[in-house]
């Protein structure tokens, strides 16, 4: 999936990003002032460690507009029709910059309020440095959405139980795990997901982490949905 590795190469080429109201993004934020607001197709930031994403990648997009009171607290209004193709994965971002082997913890914890109709998963997206492969982790979704690749069958790990599935996007691998029941709260511990990769299932070697990306992954939102971070943590060691 294009995340935010790839808008760098694809700026280039696409189109002029649609002119957004700024007045939709204030609308949308927080009755507090956010520190930060954008709805620029690629609008980005950095607050307190974390970098904050718009990243509106995929094509037919609407609207959309991001707000951030802190690195860990932020949300974003979408309004995307109701058509087929991911349109956006607006997302925060924390880079760990280790090993497997050499990370001793790599956690989590999440708060979000998310919406009820549309079509979109909220997900930690975790990449090596190399972006050779990616492991995206669904906490929640919603609609007619699905990930890519076939069934591996399921596995209780990080403090959770997942379906798992493995495929390719044709750019990188990709290792899906989807909770088999919606949370909007909790933590995760990221590090067992990864040696359970690396060293039960042998589809990647001591991979260098690079990022951990938590977001939405929007395919519809017709009419203006809000997606909220209350609070979302990455810590390693």
């Amino acid at each position: 999936m294009v995340k935010n590795r790839i808008r760098k190469i694809t700026m280039a080429v696409l189109a002029p990003a649609m002119a957004f109201g700024a007045t939709v993004g204030l609308a949308s934020a927080p009755a507090s002032a956010a520190v930060w607001n954008s709805c620029d197709r690629w609008g980005s930031t950095s607050l307190n460690g974390y970098t904050l994403y718009n990243n509106i990648w995929g094509s037919g997009a609407g609207s959309q507009c991001t707000w951030a009171n802190s690195g860990t607290n932020w949300g974003t209004w979408a309004n995307h029709p109701n058509t087929g193709g991911i349109k956006s994965y607006p997302n925060s971002k924390k880079v760990i910059n280790k090993s497997i082997d050499s990370l001793r913890s790599l956690s989590s914890n999440y708060n979000v309020s998310v919406p009820s109709s549309g079509a979109y998963n909220s997900s930690y997206d975790v990449w090596d440095t190399d972006y050779d492969y990616e492991i995206m982790l669904w906490v929640n979704y919603n609609g007619p959405v699905g990930p890519i690749g076939t069934s591996q069958g399921s596995v209780t790990l990080g403090g959770h139980t997942w379906n798992v599935y493995k495929g390719s996007n044709g750019s990188n691998e990709v290792f899906s795990f989807l909770r088999t029941s919606d949370s909007n709260s909790g933590t995760v511990n990221i590090l067992p997901i990864l040696k359970w990769i690396k060293d039960t299932k042998r589809w990647m070697g001591n991979e260098t982490i690079g990022d951990v990306q938590f977001g939405y992954e929007i395919t519809s939102s017709s009419g203006g949905l809000n997606f909220t971070t209350n609070n979302l943590t990455v810590s390693s060691s």
